[in-house]
């Protein structure tokens, strides 16, 4: 069967659209409109202080993206910055890394641990490449089918690729909104991911995120 890329992007905005429709429903945890207006205020200016500048929020390109999600997996940041750097300076695409030797991924990978994930990357690039025509969004919407890619990476990759108003919800994240807005541990799932749709500010979800995320890394640090 033919691949109908127009049919999957609408799919995917319907979804998008639809779950940033949800930030403007009555919340389940009761929570103040303007109180969820003030966290964002903090987090933004949180980021507009202390943001830090990564080489792979200087790109929109989905590959370099799906890179760093997959090397920042269980890697401290700093560690990471020199290896996406060589990587993309020896395979720039995808289609050149789907070509690539395994035994020269697997060396230049060395150091960073956890080599499944270059094992892993390598096969999901040459499936991209081969299947997608190195369109990786368009494969994203298939992610089951991609080895080592689960709904938080392909949701990433969306949001700091192409700023779509979805969200993630991943363990630090789950402690921001907790710390932030009094929340108990027993907070379900589901309150958070409503909590976290009505915090996202439409249009802007890949500042939002990154902001989150730097917050976090001094938040959860100094609280360790």
């Amino acid at each position: 069967m033919r691949w109908k890329r127009g049919q999957q992007v609408k799919t995917r905005i319907q979804k998008t659209v639809h779950d940033a429709s949800l930030s403007g429903q009555d919340s389940m945890l009761n929570i103040p409109s303007q109180r969820i207006r003030a966290f964002r205020k903090d987090i933004f200016g949180f980021y507009a202080r202390k943001g830090r500048d990564l080489p792979w929020r200087n790109t929109a390109d989905p590959y370099a993206i799906l890179l760093s999600e997959i090397m920042l997996q269980q890697t401290q940041v700093d560690r990471v910055v020199a290896y996406y750097r060589r990587w993309l300076r020896k395979w720039p695409t995808i289609h050149e890394l789907a070509e690539a030797n395994r035994a020269d991924i697997l060396r230049e990978w060395l150091g960073l641990g956890y080599n499944n994930r270059a094992k892993y990357l390598h096969e999901t690039a040459r499936i991209i490449s081969e299947k997608y025509k190195g369109d990786v969004l368009a494969a994203l919407d298939h992610h089951q089918g991609l080895p080592g890619i689960g709904p938080y990476t392909a949701a990433a990759v969306r949001i700091f690729s192409a700023n779509e108003d979805a969200i993630t919800v991943d363990t630090n994240i789950r402690r921001i909104l907790i710390h932030r807005f009094k929340l108990g541990e027993s907070t379900s799932d589901k309150e958070l991911w409503e909590l976290a749709r009505r915090c996202l500010p439409k249009g802007r979800s890949r500042d939002w995120h990154n902001a989150l995320m730097d917050y976090g890394a001094v938040f959860l640090t100094s609280r360790k």
